[in-house]
């Protein structure tokens, strides 16, 4: 069971993630099959539950994509439970202190690295969990998401948290903690001085940094800077956007 996200961030290579907020194992199934290495189901603000996250992974599983989630919240019963069913990435929002980082990754490993109850109902294959146990703790990527001003003032204290891989950046949200607008592709100075920041710091540690993103050009601005996991939009999004597009250019 080998994480091709973390094996990337190992040679030093930049992942290209997908983001699923609509439902379904078909429009998970279409999106893997458009040259992203991962896809993440968003179960904060996107419009998923866990039964359509399994179906997501299902609709992914075939197609060699990193399956990964973004839980609602630092709550173990529902990390574990979207563990079970295949996730290997952990994306969690709002972890401010390094306490929470470390109830979260207690969350995602078991013992005697965590907390986590044994039951990986799917991701060992339907119930038989095989080798599954012997790799997961070392497999699972968790990423606790960076985006607010207490989070920047503990940052040192949560990337020193044991088992941390990296972080992700929310860049709405923290544009909201510091008192600008919320939007996706920021280019106020004091924000992308705390991009800076947060490679400098990452990359004394080994660790890798994700941000979500609006376009694909800022995308991959933003992996020449130095950022190892890029999103670009969501599904619902990008069909938006290319359905506009094709409307546009239809009626002149």
């Amino acid at each position: 069971m080998v994480n091709k996200v973390k094996e990337a961030w190992a040679q030093g290579r930049a992942v290209v993630n997908g983001w699923l907020a609509i439902p379904s194992g078909f429009s998970a199934e279409v999106m893997a099959q458009s040259g992203f290495d991962s896809l993440t189901v968003d179960m904060q603000h996107g419009v998923q539950d866990y039964l359509s996250a399994v179906a997501c992974f299902q609709g992914m599983q075939p197609h060699g994509v990193t399956p990964m989630v973004r839980v609602p919240w630092n709550e173990p019963g529902i990390i574990g439970k979207v563990l079970d069913a295949g996730a290997m990435g952990l994306i969690c929002p709002m972890v401010n202190t390094a306490e929470q980082a470390a109830a979260l990754v207690s969350a995602c490993r078991y013992p005697p690295e965590g907390t986590r109850s044994f039951g990986p109902i799917r991701a060992g294959i339907y119930g038989e969990a095989g080798s599954y146990f012997d790799t997961a703790n070392k497999d699972i990527a968790v990423l606790p998401m960076i985006e607010t001003k207490q989070a920047l003032d503990n940052l040192e204290a949560i990337l020193d948290t044991p088992g941390v891989d990296g972080i992700y950046v929310g860049p709405s949200d923290l544009g909201l903690s510091l008192g600008l607008a919320p939007k996706l592709d920021r280019e106020e100075p004091e924000v992308l001085k705390i991009y800076e920041r947060l490679l400098k710091e990452t990359g004394k540690r080994n660790q890798a940094v994700g941000i979500h993103n609006g376009s694909a050009p800022y995308a991959k601005r933003m992996i020449g800077m130095g950022f190892k996991l890029v999103t670009i939009m969501n599904d619902s999004g990008l069909m938006l956007t290319a359905a506009r597009a094709a409307v546009a250019t239809a009626k002149g």
